[in-house]
Formats: C-alpha cells, structure tokens, sequence
C-alpha cells in the first residue's frame, strides 16, 4: 500500500491530476462559445469544474477573481497534502504567488481596489494608513516579504528567498530539478516582461510544454509538486481570462 504523505502517493496523486488536464482541443470548445452562461455549463461538464464551484451567471468580475483566487489557494493546500511533512511548508508557500503583485500595487503607494478590502487577507493591510501598511504586512502571515516593501519590484525575489528557505536539504540529482524549474519559470518571467504584443500566449504554450516534459523527468521527485503548480497556475489564468473577457465585455465577438 503506498504510504499518505509519501512521494510515491503524491506522484499517483500528481499522475491522476495531470491526465484530467483539458488539451488544446477542450480549450478550443470553451474558447468558441460567445456568452458566459453556456461557457460555464460546458466548463462545468470538463475537470475545470472544481474550479467554478462559487461561479454563477450573475457574478461580476471582483467576484469570479475572488472565487478564482480561493480555488487556488484550495489547490495548493490539496497538493501540500499529499507531500511528505517535510515538504509541505515549501509548497504551501506557493499560494502566495497571486498576492505579489497586489502587495506591488500597495507598495508603490496605490490605493487599494474595493475588492482587496473585502478579501480576508488584505482586509487588515488595506484599513491600514499608508504608513502603517509595512507594519501591518511585518505582522501578518506574509511578514518574511516586508523587506520588499521600499523596493516593490523586489517581492518576486523575495519570495524565492523564502520559498528556497523552506525547501529541505535533498540529493543532489532532486536538487537539479528542482533548479531547472526555477530556471524555466525565471526565464518565462524575463521573457514575459519583454514580449510585444500578442506574444503572451505563445509565451506560455511554450513554458507549458516544456513544464510537460520536466514533470516527465521530474518522476518520484519533490519538484513534480511544484511543476503541477505551475501548470495549474496557467490553467487556472486561462480559465480566468475566458470567463472575465465574458463578464466585462458581454457583446464580445469571439474570433
């Protein structure tokens, strides 16, 4: 019997996971269909429909966001618990990844969007002064990222920094792996922030293929946890930007 909390069981975990994936074809069919009510009924007849639990036809944009925001932060929490102990405070660390750029935001002395207010998360840090928000973040769950607050394009390296704290000592063939994910997503970031217009979406459809094979090699290892975060993350947006580009642009013509 494979052992809960194994990485033998987080990899059947992981494997089952990873075959639900929609491939092109489903994409193709969500992304032709013109209004949001039908496009959550045939989102809901595919494995996205886990993550539209909380999504009706009347929500606004704030509130598809939110919800979207709480199923990954439900995503990662199932993923952490399939990890071995010593692992899951590395992985639970990665749902703090949508936060940065909303602490970004904040940081460079913005005010706050009306969602952020309603969000439990930010809701203390929001009430807060703009002088008292580095106080207010310094004492919450994300205080090991306050150091990134007078240097607001920091926060992404300060995660790392964290992120590579919690990580465990492992072999050193698991430690490559581990690296190689962390090149390819820091690659995928630069080249992101220099792509001209309309080469977004060519961006990830090449950082998801080539998170396809590294989660091939990756087999038995702590990094195939991450690079399943990694390709839910860009299912997760995909999903987002289909519904959103409905709820904000109902007329919408889809080409």
């Amino acid at each position: 019997m494979i052992e809960c909390g194994s990485l033998e069981y987080a990899q059947a975990r992981l494997n089952a996971r990873h075959g639900e994936r929609l491939d092109e074809a489903d994409w193709r069919r969500i992304e032709g269909v013109r209004s949001f009510a039908p496009l959550l009924e045939l989102a809901r007849s595919t494995p996205l429909r886990s993550w539209l639990v909380g999504i009706t036809p009347e929500s606004t944009e704030h509130q598809v966001e939110s919800t979207l925001r709480g199923h990954w932060r439900a995503t990662v929490d199932e993923v952490m618990g399939w990890m071995p102990a010593r692992w899951q405070a590395a992985v639970a660390w990665c749902a703090v990844l949508p936060d940065l750029a909303p602490l970004q935001h904040l940081a460079r002395g913005h005010a706050p969007p009306p969602w952020m207010s309603d969000d439990s998360l930010w809701r203390e840090l929001c009430h807060a002064s703009l002088h008292d928000r580095r106080a207010a973040l310094d004492g919450g769950p994300l205080a090991t990222l306050a150091p990134a607050w007078l240097a607001p394009q920091t926060f992404g390296e300060a995660w790392l920094a964290e992120w590579h704290r919690r990580c465990p000592h492992t072999p050193a063939e698991a430690r490559d792996t581990l690296g190689l994910v962390v090149r390819t997503l820091t690659d995928h970031r630069r080249d992101f922030a220099r792509a001209a217009d309309g080469q977004g979406w060519l961006l990830r459809q090449a950082l998801r293929a080539r998170l396809a094979l590294l989660l091939r090699r990756a087999t038995l290892e702590p990094a195939a946890a991450f690079i399943h975060l990694a390709l839910s993350a860009l299912d997760l947006e995909r999903l987002g930007a289909e519904l959103l580009r409905r709820v904000a642009f109902p007329r919408w013509k889809v080409a």
